[in-house]
């Protein structure tokens, strides 16, 4: 762990910046409204914009990245992709004040890599069709046990040179692992799709051994990582939604301990979208509902259609967010989602993404959102995601941002 006087230099000078907006008053009043939201008496609909084509924001070279040491290169991204989107387009983030270094883990995962061609398209965008590794009952065998493990004197150097390298800057955290639960987003890469689909209806006693050999390995992980006391209760998000909770973490780095009952964990069956609800009943509630219980609250969806589904899902153990996608019917969820589970919407990030950005049209989705859940009393978050284009205009972003704050603003 060598770095150069200017990587030395670059970090203390990102993190300088990093908690001169840390240490702004408007984070504790971020806190406040998101712990409102996720104790279900919401003052106003919370947004957040994540997952962003970063390869599209770095028109003024505000990205460039300086250090090579692998562990504090991502602590410089990190710290940089934090700094952009608070500068350019805030909206409900909240920066923690402290520097969050990763802890030295290792997850074997279930031992197998996926196999896949990939069709280039731009950025970081590919199209890919996945290799079927698991063709027969015995291909179970391939799906192995986690196996994670902890060099505790490693986390103990991190923690010491970036604790002694930004000494009268900022505070070091070390971050622990969190886990997803989307099993089939891994059986998906390991199969394919189309493979899948028709297994599931040809051969379904084989998607359930290859379930159960995923399902109980995760599990296997942990207990391993309870054991190790590695997981990361001082997580201030999950699956891109702001986690400050009275139960869990009450203000920043106030975690309660790290083993996963007092952290959170997310869950998704993204390929279900394009199958009945008894399909998602049987082959993905079962499993979620054995890893779910591990932990202290759980957040479930991402790209899937739920409002169709929603009384199966609702019986996953201590859910609190579930993903109102744009492929579900908003209105319809919002009636059915309660008035403790927060309905977490996804808007569209094809209105970013048009030859030309039509902003009325976006107003008009996010009112006709905040409409159906204020008509149901119904605790919301909006979180744009997911997006793979702004066709290179990053202001895209900071106009969504300025429109959405002022909707929800006239909540």
């Amino acid at each position: 762990m060598e770095l150069t006087k200017k990587e030395v230099s670059v970090l203390q000078e990102t993190a300088k910046q990093y908690m001169e907006f840390a240490s702004l008053p408007i984070q504790k009043e971020k806190i406040k409204l998101w712990k409102a939201l996720n104790r279900s008496k919401m003052e106003r609909p919370m947004v957040v914009i994540d997952q962003i084509p970063w390869i599209e924001m770095n028109n003024n070279h505000e990205m460039d990245l300086f250090v090579e040491d692998p562990v504090f290169r991502k602590v410089e991204y990190n710290l940089k992709k934090e700094i952009y989107k608070f500068k350019h387009y805030p909206v409900d983030m909240v920066l923690d004040p402290f520097i969050r270094v990763p802890k030295a883990v290792t997850n074997t995962g279930y031992g197998m890599r996926v196999q896949e061609k990939t069709l280039y398209a731009s950025g970081s965008v590919s199209s890919h069709e996945y290799m079927n590794q698991l063709v027969t009952m015995d291909d179970a065998n391939k799906i192995k046990d986690m196996v994670i493990t902890h060099d505790a004197e490693e986390t103990k150097k991190r923690y010491d040179f970036a604790s002694e390298m930004l000494r009268g800057i900022a505070p070091v955290m070390m971050e622990g692992i969190m886990f997803h639960l989307g099993v089939w987003d891994i059986l998906s890469q390991l199969m394919g799709v189309e493979n899948i689909y028709f297994n599931l209806i040809d051969e379904p006693e084989k998607i359930h051994l290859f379930m159960e050999r995923m399902t109980s390995s995760l599990i296997k992980g942990i207990d391993q990582a309870n054991k190790l006391m590695i997981y990361d209760d001082n997580a201030n998000t999950c699956h891109c939604g702001y986690i400050y909770t009275d139960e869990l973490l009450p203000d920043s780095g106030k975690g309660k301990g790290p083993v996963t009952k007092n952290g959170w964990a997310f869950g998704m069956a993204q390929l279900f979208s394009s199958v009945s609800p008894a399909i998602t009943e049987e082959f993905e509630i079962p499993y979620v509902k054995r890893m779910a219980e591990h932990f202290g609250m759980i957040y479930y969806g991402c790209c899937d259609r739920l409002d169709d589904r929603l009384d199966a899902v609702l019986e996953i153990p201590h859910l609190k967010k579930v993903s109102c996608s744009p492929w579900s019917d908003r209105e319809i969820f919002a009636e059915k989602i309660g008035k403790e589970i927060i309905m977490s919407n996804k808007p569209t990030p094809a209105l970013v993404a048009t030859a030309i950005m039509d902003e009325d049209e976006i107003r008009k989705d996010l009112q006709r959102t905040v409409d159906a859940a204020k008509k149901n009393n119904v605790n919301l978050e909006i979180i744009l995601k997911d997006i793979s284009t702004v066709k290179c205009e990053p202001q895209r972003l900071t106009r969504w941002a300025d429109i959405a704050m002022d909707v929800v603003n006239n909540y």
